[in-house]
């Protein structure tokens, strides 16, 4: 999904836009206040975000609230149950730090399809080119 997901931001139509992608560990508050908006993705477990989603908000929460209010982001979740506590439990943490949804949360449940991939892809190209038209 991750990888669908930049596929979109990347797409060739898509200019002056610069993607980094970081897994959670590796991403850091300098990381934040370098991106003009943020897509978080992650497995829901046991009916809430990612351990590491989780881990990488609190790093990164009080040393960002001040800098970073109204930063556009986006969500996706690969769900085995609705996803609905994945999506509530990130979106009570970005509502904190005062960020702004730029689109709905993406849940996918059961098996990933290419339906669910193609979905992804929208996802990235829709932010990334909302940033190139200074939409968000």
């Amino acid at each position: 999904m991750t990888d669908a997901v930049v596929a979109g931001a990347t797409r060739d139509e898509i200019d002056g836009v610069d993607v980094r992608m970081l897994r959670a560990p590796d991403a850091s508050a300098d990381d934040v206040r370098w991106c003009d908006a943020v897509i978080i993705g992650t497995p829901e477990n046991f009916g809430y975000m990612s351990g590491l989603i989780k881990d990488f908000l609190e790093r990164i929460f009080y040393v960002v609230v001040d800098d970073t209010p109204g930063l556009p982001y986006a969500l996706f979740v690969k769900a085995s149950n609705d996803g609905s506590g994945a999506v509530r439990s990130v979106e009570r943490i970005l509502t904190g730090l005062r960020w702004k949804q730029a689109l709905p949360p993406l849940v996918v449940t059961g098996d990933v399809s290419d339906a669910d991939l193609e979905q992804c892809a929208e996802l990235g190209m829709t932010l990334a080119a909302g940033l190139e038209a200074g939409v968000f």
